[in-house]
């Protein structure tokens, strides 16, 4: 087995555990599957946030149908992206607990804990994440909603930072000792 130490830069990202045997290709894809997991689950945890559950269009017709479990509590979006139907105090924490359970599955605090992440582990927090979602908005979010594109793999980063942060598959280099592992 060897041990990657896989970075952006000098920042340290996750260690990644894999057969000596495998091939550099599947070996680059691996991580490049891995690294752009965690990217989403980082963004749907901060999709998620007290401030954004929420959006300006007040004539939604996905607005009577998409309502939070316990009741909603209405909350302006200034972002313009969610229909105001915020979760009660109670469904925020469900939320709250979940987003915090998935950070820790893809922290870069993994690293210095010597713990290897895995696609397995990246998914496991995608569908906690899911899950927590499916409590709060039993019937669904609309098919507008920003987390639900995520969750649908339909998401739209062009023009944004996020986009920019994603590693395509075919893109993804591995470098070892200040050289570039050719495929």
């Amino acid at each position: 087995m060897v041990l990657l130490h896989v970075k952006r830069g000098d920042e340290s990202q996750f260690l990644l555990q894999a057969p000596g045997s495998t091939e550099l290709e599947e070996l680059t894809v691996q991580v490049a599957r891995v690294y752009n997991g965690r990217l989403k689950v980082q963004r749907l945890c901060s999709g998620l946030t007290d401030d954004q559950i929420e959006e300006l269009k007040l004539k939604d017709e996905w607005g009577e149908k998409c309502v939070p479990s316990g009741g909603a509590v209405f909350k302006k979006d200034d972002i313009g992206r969610r229909n105001g139907q915020a979760p009660n105090e109670k469904m925020k924490q469900v939320l709250k607990k979940t987003i915090e359970e998935a950070k820790a599955i893809i922290s870069k605090k993994q690293v210095e804990a010597g713990v290897c992440v895995t696609m397995e582990m990246v998914k496991d927090a995608l569908d906690q994440l899911r899950g927590a979602v499916m409590i709060v908005y039993p019937m669904g979010l609309p098919p507008y909603d920003p987390i639900r594109m995520e969750f649908e793999n339909k998401e739209d980063l062009s023009g944004t930072q996020a986009g920019l942060n994603v590693i395509k598959e075919a893109e993804a280099q591995l470098w070892w000792a200040a050289k570039e592992l050719r495929r």
